[in-house]
């Protein structure tokens, strides 16, 4: 009975350790916010752990946020149009933008061709606008044009991305507060460099995600529509004398003719280009093969004469 009481001593210590070893392994994980490691805990007081406990009720909320903030919705536009005047569209969609509060991306005014290979202006311009005047800007793109060649909307919902940024940009400026409190307590030249480097890194993620909410916000605000101008020429029906074949005639008719003009091309290219080109090559390789096959009957004729010498009979 005496060695049983010992034994039972030991082995309840025992247990109670390791659960202390669990707990402690535990808060540990705790000390990770956002995806990075807290400072170490050399250098954190207790005072810290009020902080933490804060970043997880945040985390544990962030459900309900996400439930309770406004839907943010990035909306895009992206419609090709043919027109009879490319630079005058082009001008009146940049004073659009401008006058709705939006402004232009980019403008790109350049060349394009007709199935003629005749040059004809063509564009391609990209704006912003507020996201609630998007259907009002779409209207007056296509008011007055020849038609619509294809026309494409998209919306992507950022709502519970956003809200995750801004949860995790909460739990950051916590820890930043927290750990500058810590440094100005701070005595130890080895403490003060340890939490100033955390603080470093916490700033580096504030201002990352700070840049990540910004964009989301600009996007959401703001939708882009990307606008390809078509002259009206390029669509200009083929027509044969009096008569315009429509459907699939029309289609067949074209084929044969861009045929008939890529044949025609090769053929001027093969006459003024290839044929020379090859005639001019080929005239120095059959004079060389000429004079080699010379020499080397010159070189083999004596050889020749020696081994048909008739042998004498005795």
């Amino acid at each position: 009975m005496k060695r049983i009481l010992p034994l039972s001593l030991i082995l309840i210590a025992a247990l109670f350790l390791a659960a202390c070893g669990s707990a402690r392994s535990e808060n540990t994980a705790d000390l990770y916010i956002g995806g990075a490691p807290a400072a170490p805990e050399s250098i954190m007081p207790m005072a810290t752990a009020g902080v933490y406990d804060q970043v997880t009720t945040a985390n544990d909320g962030s459900g309900v946020a996400a439930a309770q903030v406004e839907r943010l919705v990035i909306q895009n536009a992206d419609l090709a149009i043919v027109v009879s005047d490319v630079e005058g569209r082009m001008k009146d969609i940049q004073i659009m933008a401008q006058q709705m509060g939006g402004f232009v991306v980019s403008s790109n005014l350049y060349q394009g061709y007709t199935s003629d290979y005749i040059e004809v202006p063509e564009a391609q311009i990209v704006i912003r606008v507020p996201s609630e005047k998007l259907e009002d800007a779409l209207n007056q793109i296509k008011k007055d044009i020849v038609e619509v060649q294809n026309e494409t909307r998209t919306g992507q919902d950022v709502t519970a991305e956003y809200v995750d940024l801004k949860s995790r940009l909460k739990n950051l400026e916590a820890a930043e507060a927290q750990l500058d409190e810590i440094l100005k307590n701070a005595t130890d030249t080895e403490d003060v460099v340890s939490i100033f480097n955390q603080l470093v890194y916490y700033r580096e993620q504030i201002e990352l995600v700070k840049g990540q909410i910004k964009y989301y916000e600009e996007a959401a605000a703001l939708s882009a529509i990307s606008v390809r101008i078509v002259a009206e020429e390029t669509i200009q029906p083929l027509v044969i004398g009096k008569w315009e074949p429509k459907g699939v005639a029309l289609e067949a008719v074209q084929d044969l003719i861009d045929f008939l003009k890529g044949f025609v091309e090769f053929l001027i290219r093969f006459v003024i280009y290839t044929l020379p080109v090859w005639i001019i090559i080929s005239i120095p390789l059959y004079l060389v093969f000429i004079g080699l096959r010379a020499l080397f009957r010159k070189m083999r004729g004596p050889k020749v004469k020696k081994d048909e010498t008739p042998v004498e009979k005795k």
